[in-house]
């Protein structure tokens, strides 16, 4: 069947998250003497969020609800001074002023002279577009788990986004540099970000070795139209 579609996790795949934010908190004056790991704390608040936000469903907020209740948390961790209310929020919406892969967007655009593109995210509709905005990408649509209420990894999640493209599961190439988003798309190829996490993060390049449950959906990987990736870096298996 031919691959109509590509559906673009957004968070790491095509968002520096991890040195956006590093330079972010480079910025930080409260902090500037503490002697902080920005790497490590970059991390620490990536991870409490998508504790928090993975596999909701219904939930009453969102991830950039999730993204300040976990740098409150973060900073308690690291037992920083706490910010002031501006700072607080300013470092918070650093998150809508994430930079993309240098790579991507002009990527992107020839791509979608051939194909549709869809971001597929977890993150907050907004924050989709002014990171977009900012970083000169347009899509065909923004599909947010958001709008859908039902956050990845669950396979209604998945199959609304499909639904709502009018595409068969088996016509929608997911492109991820997520392990946990390909395996619930059932082992698609993914665009190579072995620096998502930072310097320290051991990202490598492997297929996913779990067998795809039942409830997994199976999204094309075999369309020669859709056989590369975003990046260049392409028919990789995820990282």
């Amino acid at each position: 069947m031919r691959c109509e579609a590509l559906a673009f996790d957004t968070g790491g795949t095509v968002l520096d998250w991890h040195g956006s934010l590093v330079d972010e908190l480079s910025q930080v004056a409260a902090w500037r003497d503490s002697g902080l790991d920005h790497h490590a704390f970059t991390n620490e608040w990536r991870r409490r969020t998508m504790k928090g936000i993975v596999g909701q469903l219904q939930p009453s907020f969102n991830m950039d609800d999730v993204h300040l209740t976990a740098l409150d948390d973060t900073v308690g961790h690291f037992a920083l001074p706490v910010l002031d209310s501006a700072q607080r929020l300013h470092l918070w919406r650093a998150w809508h002023r994430l930079r993309a892969w240098p790579d991507f967007p002009a990527a992107l655009a020839a791509l979608r002279e051939q194909v549709t593109v869809v971001s597929f995210t977890m993150l907050p509709t907004a924050l989709v577009v002014d990171v977009s905005r900012r970083n000169g990408i347009s899509w065909d649509a923004i599909v947010s788990c958001e709008m859908i209420g039902a956050y990845k990894p669950r396979p209604e999640a998945y199959l609304t986004a499909a639904r709502w493209l009018n595409l068969a599961p088996a016509q929608i190439l997911m492109v991820a540099c997520h392990n946990f988003d390909l395996d619930a798309a059932r082992a698609l190829p993914a665009c190579a970000r072995p620096s998502c996490a930072g310097p320290t993060s051991g990202a490598r390049v492997a297929r996913p070795t779990r067998t795809p449950t039942r409830h997994a959906i199976s999204w094309s990987t075999t369309s020669t139209p859709c056989a590369s990736s975003s990046s260049g870096r392409a028919d990789g298996p995820d990282p």
